[in-house]
């Protein structure tokens, strides 16, 4: 089904995309394997291959996520494409409630409603997301870049929490076999009365487990395609 263009309200500045550096900035953590030694990164896990450090932010009392890793036998391009694919999202993440894109002013605007337990109220999402495959150096890199964003178009649900501070990068090289060498950072915070520590808990198993599941997307998506 066509998705409706939302009309430009008079006076209002289009949501703003991405610079060119903040996708070279992106880049340049795929050769930093951890956080500078004795810096404000600390080192959460290291499970599955995959190491997750934290940074606290005091406003919030949650922290930011660095994860480094790999995926193996996903090559880099099919993981964008699989990490790019709303539709296919659908059915591979059980935490998808709704999820669906609308061109605003040439820019696509992603609408994403998530399922919370019982009896913790749903969360939703407006972002925007961009992917570019660089070339730095000789070497073939795939950045994605997301960020919440607020549109009047887009009001708050009833019942339904809305995250207006949410910042997502994944960037992803192949690791010289048949995987991808993976770096993502993450901050979300979904508001609400939900404790700092529960949300800090929910990242430090959540993270690796959407690496695991998008791994075995990307095989099926093998099959499927």
């Amino acid at each position: 089904m066509a998705r409706r263009a939302l009309p430009r309200t008079v006076g209002m500045e289009p949501p703003r995309g991405f610079s060119e550096e903040q996708f070279q900035a992106a880049c340049r953590e795929l050769d930093q394997p951890a956080p500078a030694a004795g810096g404000a990164w600390q080192l959460l896990v290291e499970t599955m291959g995959i190491s997750i450090y934290r940074l606290y932010d005091e406003q919030s009392g949650l922290y930011e996520y660095k994860i480094f890793g790999g995926l193996a036998d996903c090559p880099p391009e099919l993981c964008a494409d699989v990490y790019m694919d709303l539709d296919y999202r659908k059915q591979w993440d059980n935490y998808v409630k709704e999820l669906h894109d609308t061109i605003y002013d040439a820019e696509r605007i992603i609408y994403w409603e998530v399922k919370y337990p019982f009896p913790l109220s749903n969360r939703d999402y407006v972002y925007v997301r961009e992917r570019r495959d660089m070339d730095v150096d000789g070497r073939k890199i795939w950045v994605m870049l997301a960020k919440s964003v607020s549109l009047p178009q887009c009001p708050e649900k009833s019942g339904i929490i809305r995250v207006n501070n949410y910042k997502q990068t994944l960037v992803l090289e192949s690791d010289g076999k048949t995987g991808s060498k993976v770096y993502m950072y993450y901050f979300d915070n979904p508001g609400g009365m939900i404790p700092s520590w529960l949300i800090n808990w929910a990242a430090k198993s959540g993270v690796p487990g959407f690496l695991k599941d998008l791994q075995k997307a990307c095989l099926n998506y093998c099959k499927k395609t």
